[in-house]
């Protein structure tokens, strides 16, 4: 059995891994931290666990995480960093699903996460960036996994197969998305408050989202040279689900879209290329490790437009991460996360 600690377990990515872990046929919960609500049962503040989870929430402890095969930590930007380097020397493996170790270069991450200074720089070029259908190999290898962000998840799976084609221009991508409100995380916050964020839509840092490098750094990287993209999120009055509409403009006028995104994905357990002229819904991947892609050729003839839809929490967060996990550790990679979609 692999040994699992949870550092950030109240959070929505947090509890979300603990509903995937505790039927996990390979995982024992081991630790599950939380300096706000030590010593409470984890069953009492999350009351869909009871029966499943018989732990209690502890103070983040360097010598109970080292007792685990792996760590995840679901916490704020900036917390893992500080405890990564003990636990990878003492052979733990870690997963952050944060974005401590998302960035390569040491200036990226310090400019655009509010000037924070890095407390391990040294670990970023060894992290491997969590996104299966374009890592697989080296993640199998990893000791520390960088998981990648919600929105990043949606718009790379979404591209991914245009760039790696060489078939569309690379310096106009568009990227409108849109995200549901536990994207903002569990926290009091006036914008995500009922009242304030149902029965509303709206853009929000339209000039600079600080998923915007972690997106072009994946992009570059398959596209074999620099990409350009605008991107625009929006929060919409759902709780979970990102919708993204991409566009990029072919070069390649004559190619078969959906062929290439089919071939792309044969072999993907969870991308599901849909039939042509289908438009997938938030919904259908509610509650699964799944992302669902649809293509589309406007009358124009010019452009392309991919719909790509994940569970933000999911494979957008904790069920990507525990994809990861499962790699890394020579599972198959289905396994604890074959779960349909929640209806309605």
């Amino acid at each position: 059995m692999i040994k699992v600690g949870i550092v950030g377990g109240t959070g929505y990515t947090g509890v979300e891994l603990l509903r995937l872990l505790t039927l996990h046929p390979a995982v024992e919960l081991a630790v599950i931290t939380s300096r706000g609500e030590k010593g409470t049962k984890v069953s009492e503040l999350f009351p869909n666990l009871r029966g499943r989870v018989n732990l209690t929430f502890v103070e983040p402890d360097e010598a109970l995480l080292k007792g685990c095969d792996v760590v995840f930590f679901a916490t704020p930007n900036g917390t893992a960093m500080n405890s990564a380097p003990a636990l990878l020397e003492a052979g733990v493996k870690v997963i952050d699903l944060a974005a401590d170790f998302r960035l390569r270069r040491i200036e990226d991450w310090e400019r655009w996460y509010y000037g924070m200074r890095h407390a391990c720089p040294e670990l970023l070029a060894e992290a491997v960036y969590g996104l299966p259908e374009a890592n697989r190999e080296a993640i199998r290898a990893a000791r520390l996994i960088a998981n990648p962000g919600c929105y990043p998840t949606a718009v790379q799976l979404g591209l991914l197969p245009l760039l790696e084609a060489g078939v569309v221009d690379r310096q106009s991508l568009i990227a409108d998305a849109k995200s549901g409100v536990s994207g903002a995380g569990r926290k009091a916050e006036v914008s995500i408050l009922l009242c304030e964020a149902g029965d509303n839509f709206k853009a929000y840092n339209v000039p600079a989202h600080r998923h915007l490098p972690e997106i072009r750094q994946g992009l570059t990287a398959v596209a074999g040279g620099s990409v350009e993209l605008v991107f625009v999120p929006h929060l919409t009055p759902m709780i979970r689900g990102i919708h993204a509409t991409l566009y990029a403009t072919l070069t390649q006028p004559d190619v078969d879209l959906q062929t290439l995104f089919e071939r792309r994905y044969a072999n993907e357990p969870f991308v599901d290329v849909l039939p042509p002229g289908s438009h997938p819904e938030t919904r259908g991947v509610r509650g699964a490790n799944l992302c669902r892609l649809a293509v589309h050729r406007p009358q124009n003839g010019k452009t392309v437009v991919v719909l790509s839809v994940i569970d933000n929490l999911v494979k957008g967060a904790a069920g990507q991460a525990v994809q990861n996990m499962n790699l890394m550790f020579g599972l198959p990679e289905t396994t604890g996360l074959e779960q349909i979609a929640l209806l309605p």
